[in-house]
């Protein structure tokens, strides 16, 4: 986070320029003006310079103006470096003690919240360079690492790593990104713990039922009021890449293309 009192002008000039990198959307100007992130950060600037300043009511009510003109509600307490971007914004709520640094980028419903009703800091600080996805919630005062990636949905209790990729409720480390090379892995090729899980599940019933009817078989024990095997929809299956129907993972427990 920018620690040198930049010209507020330049602060603007570098949210602009984090549109145009984010958003291949945005072809223009003219375009980008009328984003409402860009509405939101630029309502926050001023209500942050006077709550800075001590003025009372004045900073809340900008930041509620803000919030009914946006669907985005920041804090006018919270700190915001320099390149930040809210894309889609609708939903997303930034809390009072919450510190972001410079160049971050965050998605529709994103929220980063308190725990409890301590005084003091409880939101989250978010270091430079950091993409939370749609609708992840961060909680307390945990730090979020420089350069991280946090999936949508996901809900972060505790601290992430630098340049760690978290995913899941509660969000778990999934990748690491060379910040030197810049090697990392796609979303959609992230590991999935729920469908391998899931999977997992499946492969071990299927083994229950196969050992069940050898048993019946022996036994001479009627099949007739058994479902069969795998009744599942199919559908579902193929929806977490087990194509084959034989519940078996591969090595990494993921097929190309499966993921959050």
């Amino acid at each position: 986070m920018s620690r040198n009192k930049d010209n507020l002008l330049c602060i603007i000039r570098d949210d602009i320029r984090a549109i145009f990198l984010n958003d291949p959307a945005a072809r223009n100007l003219a375009e980008v003006l009328l984003y409402p992130g860009l509405h939101a950060i630029l309502f926050h600037r001023l209500a942050h310079a006077l709550w800075r300043r001590g003025v009372p009511f004045i900073p809340r009510l900008i930041s509620q103006i803000s919030r009914f003109l946006t669907g985005i509600e920041i804090h006018p307490g919270a700190v915001i470096g320099r390149g930040f971007f809210i894309d889609h914004g609708m939903g997303v709520v930034i809390g009072e003690t919450a510190e972001i640094g410079d160049w971050v980028t965050l998605y529709q419903g994103v929220t980063l919240g308190g725990t409890g009703k301590q005084r003091g800091k409880r939101h989250p600080t978010v270091r430079d360079g950091v993409v939370i996805g749609v609708g992840a919630i961060v909680l307390g005062a945990v730090t979020i690492g420089e350069g991280a990636r946090i999936g949508g949905g996901a809900v972060v209790v505790k601290d992430v790593p630098p340049h760690a990729t978290a995913v899941g409720v509660p969000a778990r480390i999934v990748a690491q990104r060379d910040p030197r090379t810049g090697e990392t892995r796609r979303v959609e090729h992230l590991p999935d713990p729920e469908g391998e899980m899931l999977r997992s599940l499946r492969a071990k019933v299927l083994e229950l039922e196969e050992r069940l009817t050898e048993l019946e078989i022996a036994t001479n024990h009627h099949l007739k009021h058994h479902v069969e095997e795998d009744a599942l929809s199919s559908q579902c299956w193929s929806a977490l890449g087990d194509t084959d129907g034989n519940g078996k993972i591969d090595e990494y427990g993921y097929v190309a293309g499966d993921g959050i």
